[in-house]
């Protein structure tokens, strides 16, 4: 076949065989963030085009080199290049400032930057993000930290070293940006052309540049807190205190400063050791929702990577397991018996037990080698004789144990006594390996 399309670069198809790791992490994204009090949004995938040049930040790499734009009659728009901004755009446009404080939300959602694609980074990429409006207490940055560590124990990822800083706030930071201007001025001979321009405007971002040359000068700038006011101090201070008081490690690196503008006070990273990844990043921004034109709100939030996650998880060998049915697949020869598999399979569906039978007309034979390959946990064949007595052997395909059942209602209970006792087994089998483990 000639001329087939492929994805566009940066992105990526999720087949079949992959999807169960998908749908785990989103499922234990959910569940983790509902035992913190967050509740699920969903936002538009485009935004009007000032909603990140306004939130995000005109000297961030995001709006001057990687966000996705249209127009479209007379409007000007973006594939949206992260959550915060449009989460915060929700909460004004729905009103929801004006709901009982704190407000707790969370999404799981596709984003697209056009970055040069590499391990770890495409140009859509999906995000796990929570936001928390309506308080300043450092409290609650330790309780966002908490969350977002308590969804990689969770996952069951390992290895992640937490970094910590404080950025200051508007008032403090002036004399902060007026030294880098003064250190980075001196340098500027080395610096590319990008950072040249963000001198005047706003020197910070230069320590978040990705060029080789800007990051070995940046090793020697000013460090932030150094400058930080008394309140932004004690602030910080809390923080690490509350993180100790809940026994959360980290350590404190003064060259964090995340790459979007509306970042204030404290920030963070999760960052996986052995690869140097960040798989996860966030901070408070107290002033961004007064900037969008909203209330004085403070808020603070994370996000992290899912495809990051996945490909972290694979590397340590960490398991997907899920809550899944077990499924069973009926085998059958002749049309009778086909009708019959139809019936069984639509009362075992009602029941939430995930139920297939043939649909291509293969051979009983060609049947029993697609239930075993597609990994059914029970197998029923259906054949004239079976039909006649109204009953049939359920096959165990991993322990090649069968037990009668007959083919009516009687079938579900039988089936389902089958599955607990699987389950059982399973876990009896996790417990001894478990003991094993921690002897």
């Amino acid at each position: 076949m000639a001329n087939i399309l492929k994805a566009p670069r940066g992105t990526m198809d999720v087949l079949p065989d992959k999807i169960d790791k998908w749908t785990y992490i989103e499922y234990t994204a959910r569940e983790t963030a509902n035992l913190f009090g967050f509740k699920e949004i969903r936002f538009p995938t485009f935004e009007s085009i000032d909603l990140f040049r306004r939130g995000v930040g005109e000297t961030t790499d995001v709006v001057q080199k990687e966000m996705f734009t249209f127009t479209h009659g007379n409007s000007n728009f973006a594939l949206r290049p992260e959550g915060t901004a449009s989460t915060v755009r929700l909460v004004l446009s729905n009103g929801l400032y004006n709901d009982p404080m704190p407000l707790k939300l969370f999404y799981i959602t596709s984003c697209f930057r056009g970055e040069r694609p590499q391990a770890g980074r495409l140009r859509e990429f999906h995000q796990f993000g929570v936001e928390l409006f309506g308080t300043a207490e450092p409290s609650a940055d330790a309780e966002i930290i908490l969350l977002a560590k308590t969804m990689f124990n969770n996952l069951g990822i390992k290895g992640l070293r937490l970094e910590i800083n404080s950025i200051g706030c508007p008032n403090c930071r002036k004399d902060y940006q007026n030294a880098l201007r003064e250190y980075f001025t001196s340098k500027q001979d080395g610096l590319c052309d990008t950072c040249k321009s963000r001198l005047g405007r706003n020197p910070m971002r230069i320590l978040d540049c990705k060029s080789p040359e800007c990051q070995k000068i940046a090793e020697a700038a000013p460090k932030v807190t150094d400058y930080i006011c008394d309140d932004c101090r004690t602030h910080f201070e809390a923080v690490q205190n509350q993180l100790k008081n809940l026994n959360v490690d980290f350590i404190v690196n003064t060259s964090i400063v995340r790459g979007l503008d509306y970042y204030t006070r404290t920030v963070f990273e999760f960052i996986d050791e052995k690869r140097g990844l960040t798989l996860c990043g966030g901070g408070r921004y107290d002033g961004l929702v007064s900037q969008l034109g909203g209330p004085e709100l403070p808020a603070l939030g994370f996000a992290m990577g899912l495809e990051r996650l996945i490909m972290t998880m694979d590397e340590q060998g960490c398991s997907y397991e899920t809550e899944q049915n077990k499924t069973v697949y009926f085998a059958t020869i002749g049309d009778a018996a086909s009708k019959k598999a139809a019936e069984l399979a639509l009362k075992l569906r009602t029941e939430g037990i995930s139920a297939e039978y043939d649909l291509v007309g293969r051979s009983m034979k060609a049947q029993m080698k697609y239930a075993n390959r597609k990994g059914f946990a029970f197998t029923v064949a259906i054949g004239d004789n079976e039909l006649n007595s109204n009953t049939a052997e359920l096959k165990n395909m991993q322990t090649g144990e069968t037990i009668p059942v007959t083919l009516d209602d009687k079938i579900i209970e039988a089936i389902d006594n089958a599955i607990v006792k699987e389950t059982m087994k399973e876990l009896e089998e996790t417990i001894e390996k478990d003991k094993i483990f921690n002897s």
